[in-house]
């Protein structure tokens, strides 16, 4: 029985690395092209190639090489993923795009399938002004190139180990300094997530079993809570620490930002019925399983533990996180 063969495009920092250890751990042959600037290193397992997708000649070392999937991380202009994917359309048996969420058109209502309208876009963008704009050209490009053997997994929230954003490590390293802890709106408020172990098995299911078209990746609509969420940190790192749960109004008055400040939080309102509360059942049909909150709060904080506390932070995307003075005057009542 013939090996499979994979080759991820991007970086192997966060779902890219998932991607590579996932299939490294199921027998795949695997071969990863990236820049060769990220902070970590593939599996030993891996065969790597380095380019630039932004420079001329910067997809020359895969002009020659067969794979049955590809998959590909790329959030920036549209072009990369159009020159790479039409390099490797006679190449690869599938490709599958790591989209986002954001592609949907506002206002998005709750329980939106993937037949709800989208952004505007373009294969053919050569620059970076608009991240939905961008990944909903990086699809286009993927189909204009693979057609139905393109994959589109819009995902959302991504957490779980080696995550380079900060939202789930943010929340852990503040509970495990104990404490009251502001958590804003309501324990039972709805969220939905994908652990990225979870997206990277997925990713791999779907693009070596003829999967086509897009998917909503995330956890199914009102499986975990932020206050099971939250409740997962204050277990996992032992603090003892006190949720101090206050109301929305009270969070949005004192000028706090949602999902930046407040890390995954939304507000009830359309951004959380777009982010929370999506169809997820074409994905579900076609294998998508995902971990308990438990599991991957758990194993992120042993994850950051083992660095000392201070997850990496991609240089490309804000510091979240809220400023304890702040948070202080709010459980104050000021």
């Amino acid at each position: 029985m013939s090996t499979n063969r994979l080759l991820v495009l991007g970086g192997t920092e966060f779902v890219g690395r998932a991607v590579v250890d996932e299939a490294v751990a199921a027998g795949w042959e695997v071969t990863v092209f990236h820049r060769g600037t990220n902070r970590s290193s593939p599996s030993d397992a891996v065969t790597v190639l380095h380019g630039d997708r932004t420079m001329p000649g910067g997809l020359d070392a895969l002009r020659v090489g067969s794979w049955d999937l590809a998959v590909d991380t790329w959030s920036w202009a549209p072009v990369a993923v159009r020159d790479a994917a039409a390099l490797l359309a006679d190449r690869v048996g599938s490709y599958v795009y790591v989209s986002s969420r954001s592609v949907y058109a506002d206002p998005l209502p709750a329980g939106a399938a993937e037949d709800a309208p989208v952004v505007d876009g373009s294969a053919h963008d050569d620059g970076f002004a608009d991240y939905a704009r961008a990944k909903r050209g990086g699809e286009l490009a993927a189909v204009q190139a693979f057609g139905d053997r393109a994959v589109l997994a819009r995902a959302g929230l991504i957490l779980g180990p080696h995550e380079n954003i900060g939202r789930l490590p943010w929340w852990l390293a503040r509970i495990a300094e104990g404490g009251e802890v502001l958590a804003p709106g309501a324990a039972s408020d709805p969220i939905q997530y994908i652990d990225a172990r979870d997206l990277a098995a997925f990713l791999l299911a779907a693009g070596s079993t003829g999967a086509s078209g897009a998917f909503n990746v995330v956890s199914e609509p009102r499986a975990t809570t932020l206050g099971e969420l939250l409740d997962a940190c204050v277990a996992a790192t032992g603090s003892g620490a006190t949720l101090r749960w206050v109301d929305q109004e009270r969070v949005l008055a004192a000028g706090i930002q949602p999902w930046t400040q407040l890390p995954v939080w939304l507000p009830t309102g359309p951004d959380a019925d777009a982010m929370h509360h999506g169809d997820v059942s074409r994905a579900v049909a076609a294998g998508l399983r995902r971990r308990p909150v438990t599991e991957t709060v758990a194993d992120t904080w042993v994850w950051l533990q083992a660095l000392g506390g201070v997850a990496p932070q991609r240089p490309d995307r804000p510091v979240v996180g809220l400023d304890r003075a702040i948070e202080r005057a709010v459980l104050a009542g000021n």
